[in-house]
């Protein structure tokens, strides 16, 4: 659905918002493929890259995979590692500046603009067409206040046993995938996605729900059905 126009500009388009300004466009050289490791300029760790090999002129779907609190961004690249070769995902995952997200935080700040530089520098290497947001846990549940934020260049959103989603504004209809373990001591379901889900739909997103029996994780049966439900529209 797409959204009036605005008579102008929104003064909320600002990080401090989550609004994000990199978009796709034609590389300007081609970045390597596989597995890269890229760190700040302390030698810090700033986020992990897979990249398949290239086929011929076909883009690639973009997801930028956010981990759960306390975790690494190859924690957040193995969410969907294992599918990214047979779905062609390049897959993007940063490290959070601290213990989580900054919204989990104090409101966004920090890792979107470090966010907004990994997918600017990741648009000149790679051809991309769509753009994908996902996470785990706080990761999911921060991969759904940007991706509804930012549904102008989000297209879906991957959440993984989310907690909530709290956007402070919100552009777009991107489609949603939501997984949580029935089982879950860390976010039971019961207070997160059982209440998120109806809660998203009511504001008219199209949500795919997958609750299965199990706690706080992600089997590989649902990690293969979130990358189909990704793939299955291109």
């Amino acid at each position: 659905m797409a959204e009036p126009a605005a008579p102008h500009r929104q003064p909320e388009e600002n990080p401090r918002h989550g609004r994000l300004t990199a978009r796709p466009a034609p590389p300007a050289a081609r970045a390597a493929t596989g597995m890269v490791t890229l760190t700040d300029a302390d030698g810090g760790p700033l986020a992990m890259v897979y990249a398949p090999e290239p086929v011929a002129d076909r883009p690639y779907r973009l997801v930028l995979l956010l981990h759960g609190a306390g975790g690494s961004a190859r924690q957040g690249l193995d969410l969907l590692l294992p599918v990214a070769d047979a779905h062609r995902l390049l897959l993007v995952a940063p490290q959070a500046a601290s213990s989580s997200w900054d919204l989990i935080v104090e409101g966004f700040g920090v890792d979107v603009r470090r966010i907004d530089g990994l997918l600017a520098s990741a648009f000149a290497g790679y051809p991309v067409g769509q753009v994908a947001f996902g996470g785990f846990s706080d990761g999911a549940s921060y991969a759904l206040s940007l991706g509804l934020t930012n549904g102008d260049l989000v297209d879906a959103v991957v959440a993984f046993s989310p907690g909530f989603a709290a956007p402070l504004v919100t552009h777009g209809r991107p489609r949603v995938y939501v997984s949580h373990g029935a089982d879950d001591p860390v976010l039971p379901a019961d207070v997160c996605s059982r209440r998120l889900v109806p809660r998203l739909r009511s504001l008219g997103y199209d949500v795919t729900y997958d609750e299965f029996p199990g706690p706080h994780e992600v089997p590989a049966d649902i990690r293969h059905r979130a990358a189909d439900w990704l793939t299955v529209a291109e």
